[in-house]
This record gives C-alpha cells, structure tokens and sequence, in this order.
C-alpha cells in the first residue's frame, strides 16, 4: 500500500465513529428540547439529502485542490457542526452541516485511493475501507449510546466540567468529545501525501457545473462495466437501508425480542459484512470483479428466508450469512467502479456519481418502505417483495455481464 494509505484510513475511521456517535448525541439534544418524535428520522434524511443535492460539487471540488486538505477541511465543518450544538444551534441544521462535510469528504478519500493505489490493489484497499467503515457504525452508536447514557453524564468529572462552562445546552462533554475526535482525524490526514494528480480546472458557474456532472452520469451508465458496478452498487446500498429497518421489525414482530436485543442481529449483519468485505479483499482480483455477482442472486435467493424463521440463533446466522454475502459483493463492485471512473471521468467526480446514484437510491427505497408500511402491507410481503427484485436485479446484470464478456472476448479474438 502506498505512503499514507494507513494515516488515511485511521482518519477516515475516527471521522465516521465521531458522525455515528453525533447522531445519538443530535438525538438526544431533539429530546431534551422537546421536539416532536418526527423531527428524529429528517437527522437520517437530511444527512443523506447532503450527498445528493451538493453531488455536482463536491467531485469537482475533490478534482480542483489537494485531497489531504480536503480531507482536513471536511473534518474542519463536521467540528464547527459540534461547536453550533455547543451554542445552541438547532439540531438538524447542524447535524446538516456535518452531512455536508460528509458529502465533501467522500469523494476526496476514495479519489486519494483511486490515484494513489495500484490497480490490482485496489480491491484490497476497499475492503479496508469498507471493514473500517462498517466497524465505525458498530462503535458509533455504542459509543453515542455510551455518551448520552446516565452513567456517563453523572460521573463526578464529567458534571464537574459541565458547569464551567457557559452554555445552555445538554451534554457539552460528550459533544466535546465528538468535535476532539473530528481534530484527530484531522490531524492524521497530516499523513497522507498529496497524490500530485492534476485536472483540468473547472468554472465554478451553476449551469456549467451541472452540465458537467450530467455528462459524467451519461458517460459512467453508458459503459458496459460502469453500467454493471454503478447498479450493483446503487441496488445494494438502497436495499441495505431498508434492511436496517426490516431487520429491527423482524425481530420484534416474527422473534419476539425488544428493541435492543434487535440489534444484535444488527451487529451480526455487519460483523458478516466484515467477513465479507475482507474475503473479496483476500481472494478476488479487480479483472474478476464481475465474477462475485452470482452472489447477488444467491443474497436474494436467501432473503425470503426470513418469512420462516422464528428463533433468534437461526436469525443471527442467517443475518451473517446475508452480511457475508453483502461485502463479498460490494467490493469487487466498488474497486471495479472506481477503476472504472477513473478511466473514464476523473476519480473525484466518478466518486460524486456513485454518491449521488447510491444515496438517492436510498432516500427512494426508504420512502417506498415508508409508503408500504403506511398502507398497512405486511412484514412478509415487504421481504418476499425486496427478495424478487434483488434477485431479478442481480440476474438482469449477471446476464447483462456475461453478455459484455462474451462480445469482448469475441472482439479480442
């Protein structure tokens, strides 16, 4: 792995630890204000919103300066998100200025690696980021958990410090520790080496910026490998933020178990993603990407598995084994895509694609979930339903693969 690569990492892990936490402390400071229960799910939607609505930016402004300090700057305005919920600012307001350093920070770390990484190790290099990635889910909630507890906010040092100082706000500690973790992130991407890749330099008109970033969204869908890995990618994260929430009713519903026993099987999943993810990492190669996406049709086969369990070890192994197939999947799919947008766009805008695509994805598969569950459709419908079209999906682009391949090979010979 190249210099930095590592310093990286590690920054990119403290960073998402400190947003996972922050959404449990955002929470927390909607409930002592007394805000109604609605306004708790727009932190997740307006999070999310950020990758869409500033996508035609932020890969141009990944492409125009230096990555590191991009890196540096992003975690630069997930800090002064902490210190406006220090000052009082409204929460959705700041956790939406913290969605956007998010936003600005993606395409800069996975340009950094399109760059600087050897492409036959550039699938290595995303099951790194995508290991890390799913363990800071795991440990920022538990650690948000951990800093909205009782526990925590009565330990004598923790009150003591709490009136010093001079704000009217709930948990100032804990939301120092978050902004203190933002820092070190910060200080990390000191580390990592600018990669000296230079492009062109772009006009910073509304008109010309969105011209640009359609052109970029024709040019990576009309590619056969584009095509394929841009909808693997966008299918699966939009069906995973579905299953976050099917996986909870599930397990209260069909297992009969509360709230936070739920998670478990939450923890299971990622904990398979894990297993996944460093799988890919160890034995697929970026020229046999397309290979694992018979493991998509085989995730969808297995979903409608659900419907039939009704005891909790079974669940947990049906979960790591949904996990497993998960990362197993994205991987291949994510180095493929950046591979692939590198060459034919740029790799902080073909990131901006892939954010936009993905996220969107996931607003309209949440609001779908939304709909069925408001029209009273049963959990087995939903499953069996997500099931089909995972299925149907993947077997769509398997064949659509082995298409591409044939014609190629054809061509070749």
């Amino acid at each position: 792995m190249p210099k930095g690569f590592y310093a990286l990492i590690f920054s990119q892990f403290v960073s998402a630890l400190a947003d996972n936490a922050l959404l449990l402390l955002a929470i927390a400071l909607l409930q002592w204000q007394g805000y109604a229960p609605f306004w708790i799910p727009l932190l997740k939607l307006i999070f999310t919103l950020s990758y869409v609505v500033f996508g035609p930016w932020v890969g141009a402004i990944a492409d125009t300066w230096p990555k590191h300090k991009i890196l540096m700057q992003a975690n630069t305005l997930k800090g002064v998100a902490c210190l406006g919920l220090l000052a009082g600012v409204n929460p959705i307001a700041a956790y939406a200025l913290t969605g956007l350093g998010a936003a600005v920070y993606s395409p800069a770390k996975y340009g950094w690696i399109t760059e600087m990484v050897d492409p036959d190790k550039l699938l290595k290099a995303n099951a790194w980021m995508e290991v890390t990635t799913v363990c800071a889910a795991l440990f920022g909630v538990m650690m948000g958990g951990w800093l909205v507890s009782e526990s925590w906010l009565h330990l004598s040092g923790v009150r003591q410090f709490t009136h010093v100082l001079p704000v009217d706000t709930a948990l100032p500690v804990s939301l120092l520790v978050v902004c203190s973790m933002y820092g070190m992130s910060a200080f990390f991407t000191h580390f990592v080496p600018p990669s000296n890749k230079h492009y062109a330099k772009t006009l910073w008109t509304v008109p010309t910026v969105w011209q640009h970033f359609c052109q970029d969204h024709a040019k990576l869908w009309r590619d056969p490998l584009g095509f394929i890995s841009l909808s693997v990618t966008t299918l699966f994260w939009g069906v995973s933020a579905c299953m976050q929430l099917l996986v909870l009713a599930w397990a209260q519903t069909m297992l009969q178990l509360n709230l936070s026993q739920a998670a478990y099987l939450q923890a299971s999943t990622a904990i398979g993603v894990m297993m996944g993810a460093m799988t890919a990492g160890r034995w697929v190669k970026l020229q046999q990407a397309t290979a694992v996406l018979g493991v998509g049709v085989a995730m969808g086969l297995v979903l409608p598995l659900m419907v039939w369990i009704t005891q909790w070890p079974t669940a947990l192994g049906l979960t790591l084994v949904m996990g497993g197939f998960g990362g197993f999947l994205v991987v291949p799919m994510n180095a493929l895509l950046q591979s692939r947008g590198a060459q034919l766009l740029s790799a902080g805008r073909s990131i901006s694609v892939q954010n936009t695509c993905e996220n969107s994805s996931i607003l309209l598969m949440l609001g779908l979930y939304s709909f069925l569950t408001f029209i009273g459709c049963s959990l087995s419908v939903v499953v069996i339903g997500m099931a089909i079209c995972v299925a149907v999906g993947m077997a769509l682009l398997t064949f659509q693969s082995s298409k591409y391949t044939a014609n190629a090979n054809l061509s070749g010979a």
